[in-house]
């Protein structure tokens, strides 16, 4: 019986060393990228397919990557986790999902009883009540490579891929003012979240640059739930003088003004007109649609993924901030006409 083709066959159709092959099947980042294309291709023309126990064992990694979110039911994330599960697909390692319920005490406890010997590394983001990194820096001090996404925390040395918050803020209020609205409000999400300030800062920019006064009443701090947006409107149209806009933190919160706002007797538009952010499906349902600014999540599942990978491969890589651009979307949520 013919002894079945091993990687040394490979290495010796290509004239390259044994460890070069191995190192080409598992990525590496010290593989030149042609020598792998040249590795693969004929692995596949001879399909050749590596035995992957024994390839992780002899690098000693278990090609599982970690992902830690407070939502799972939440459209963005999901978006999010697709984008993830693509990218590390196509690098060919696995996902473990992990979800804290947005609560910090989870996160936390999940954390301290990781296995790490059964993960090469982890893509956070993190509960809106997190106010620590310790129990970050304590993984990263084992060694363990991580890269924050979305949620990130602050004053921590790790790379993290976010989308431009304080640009797509700016773009969603100065719009609001284009489309004549002069006493605009913002529902924000918990004061503590970073991209809770950066949405606030793009919003007060916009504000300042159209010479428009700031009303500290005109922003209100609460959760991200519908309930969480019905509620804040409530308290913005209780004002004596109230707004005329409202730029909400995220589509659900913007969906839960829009029903108080009709509740109220007012029509969403031409009284109170209303912007969100994310571009979840709801927005398309709710009447009139949301206008919102979409945020780019499953570009960021990739980004965040293949960036997690390069940690993974090389512990002397660079540390690295990513910022992708949002897109305003416009809908009847902020016409002042019928």
């Amino acid at each position: 019986m013919k002894n079945p083709l091993g990687i040394k066959d490979i290495a010796k159709m290509l004239k390259i060393s044994v460890s070069t092959v191995s190192r080409a099947f598992r990525d590496t980042h010290d593989v030149n990228p042609e020598t792998r294309k040249k590795v693969l291709a004929l692995a596949k023309k001879l399909n050749f397919k590596p035995n992957k126990n024994a390839s992780a064992l002899a690098s000693g990694s278990t090609k599982n990557i970690g992902v830690v979110i407070p939502f799972i039911t939440n459209y963005y994330f999901s978006m999010v986790i697709s984008g993830i599960q693509e990218e590390a697909y196509e690098r060919d390692y696995n996902v473990i999902l992990y979800v804290t319920n947005d609560h910090v005490a989870r996160e936390q406890n999940l954390l301290e009883n990781l296995s790490t010997s059964s993960l090469d590394g982890l893509l956070i983001s993190i509960s809106s009540d997190s106010s620590t990194n310790d129990h970050f820096e304590q993984l990263m001090a084992k060694g363990m490579p991580i890269v924050f996404f979305d949620r990130v925390p602050k004053d921590i040395n790790a790379s993290k891929v976010v989308q431009d918050d304080f640009a797509g803020a700016l773009q969603a209020t100065e719009y609001l003012i284009r489309q004549g609205y002069t006493r605009i409000s913002h529902i924000a999400g918990p004061e503590n979240l970073q991209f809770t300030q950066q949405r606030l800062n793009g919003y007060l920019q916009a504000l300042e640059q159209h010479n428009m006064a700031i009303d500290q009443r005109l922003i209100v701090y609460s959760g991200f739930s519908q309930a969480h947006g019905a509620t804040d409107a409530l308290k913005l149209l209780a004002l004596p003088d109230r707004p005329d806009a409202i730029f909400a933190a995220n589509d659900r919160k913007a969906v839960g003004a829009i029903q108080t706002i009709k509740q109220q007797g007012l029509r969403v538009g031409q009284d109170i007109g209303v912007i969100g952010f994310t571009n979840d499906p709801i927005a398309t349902v709710v009447e009139p649609n949301l206008s919102t600014i979409e945020e780019p999540a499953m570009e960021i599942g990739k980004r965040s993924c293949a960036l997690l990978i390069r940690h993974i491969k090389n512990r002397d890589f660079e540390i690295q901030d990513m910022i992708l651009p949002g897109k305003l979307i416009e809908r009847d949520s902020t016409k002042r006409s019928s």
